[in-house]
């Protein structure tokens, strides 16, 4: 007994550790992303989600981003195959089985990232997720990076010289605005960009502002045309694996979607937005030239992108959704949204 005493503060400290009802170790949620690690996805978006899970389920749940590497396309299926329980990527990447998400890309929406992401969730939910083109995953978020622009080596005065150049074009809307431009398209993820612009593969790129810095762009392609709201957005999706999900308790399970859907969305939106201002002003300081787009150019990208609503409202036609009405409500949305 002399013993005991010596060892009581142990004995007491681990029985209670071992208290029935409380987790000894945390369900550890294995995400896969992609681009650089200082990019704001993965250095503010994915840590403030996993802030949010980890709180929310009060230390049981905890996340953990992995980079695989290769191509960005594979996270859906790593997730569909469980070898991430999440992962994020590009939904241009899959063409002819994301055309619904197309609506927030369009042309014309005249909102930032964040208003954009917002819009595009809440479409989602109340128009398009019947369509089921994420069958197979839970959908976490929908988000948009901000305002696409065109960056080029050397620097163009209007959209004619476009014609013939070699542009990096990640897919969606891109695609047809590419196209419509008379570019010669060049297939590459994002991460591959700084990469074929600085071996010549590519004249230029078409993405937004921010990725001046993240991906370097400032120092491959000196020269951005800039478009007041852009010509494009970019979609994205956040895919959670659902036997994952099945994995937990009921109540873990709640308290991660209740910090996922639009809350997620409005947040990753709001950091890709404000990762345009941080990237243009690196850009400028860097010596790049960013050239507002004067009014010539601006009616060039008018009159050539005017007919990109009816076409893709023509090719999603075998989805069974009201899609013009679906466009009317994102802009809706995304125009009044504070």
């Amino acid at each position: 007994m002399k013993y005991l005493g010596k060892f009581l503060p142990v004995v007491l400290a681990l029985g209670a550790m071992l208290m029935p009802g409380q987790a000894i170790h945390a369900k550890e949620m294995r995400v896969g992303s992609w681009l650089p690690p200082k990019h704001t996805m993965n250095k503010d978006i994915l840590p403030t989600w996993g802030k949010w899970i980890e709180e929310a389920t009060e230390g049981r749940v905890t996340m953990k981003v992995e980079y695989p590497g290769g191509h960005p396309k594979a996270m859906l299926g790593n997730v569909q195959d469980g070898v991430f329980d999440a992962a994020w990527t590009f939904h241009g990447y899959f063409p002819g089985r994301f055309k619904l998400t197309k609506i927030v890309e369009l042309p014309g929406l005249g909102a930032g990232a964040e208003a954009a992401s917002v819009a595009h969730w809440r479409i989602n939910e109340k128009y398009l997720a019947r369509a089921g083109e994420h069958k197979g995953v839970v959908l976490g978020a929908l988000f948009t990076h901000g305002p696409g622009q065109i960056h080029l080596r050397e620097p163009i005065k209007s959209l004619k010289e476009m014609s013939g150049k070699k542009i990096r074009i990640g897919g969606g809307v891109q695609t047809d605005i590419a196209n419509r431009m008379g570019v010669k398209g060049v297939a590459a993820p994002g991460s591959k960009v700084y990469e074929i612009l600085s071996q010549g593969v590519a004249d230029g790129v078409f993405m937004p502002m921010g990725e001046k810095r993240t991906l370097r762009l400032k120092e491959v392609a000196p020269f951005t045309m800039k478009f007041p709201t852009g010509m494009y957005l970019g979609s994205f999706g956040v895919f959670i694996n659902p036997d994952f999900l099945d994995s937990l308790s009921a109540k873990d399970r709640e308290a991660i979607l209740s910090v996922s859907g639009e809350k997620l969305s409005g947040m990753a939106g709001r950091y890709w937005g404000e990762d345009v201002k941080v990237g243009e002003a690196d850009a400028k300081a860097s010596g790049n030239t960013i050239m507002e787009a004067p009014a010539s150019v601006l009616k060039e990208f008018d009159e050539m992108t005017a007919d990109m609503e009816d076409e893709w409202i023509s090719s999603v036609k075998d989805r069974n959704v009201d899609v013009e009405k679906a466009l009317m409500e994102l802009r809706e949305i995304a125009r009044g949204y504070k």
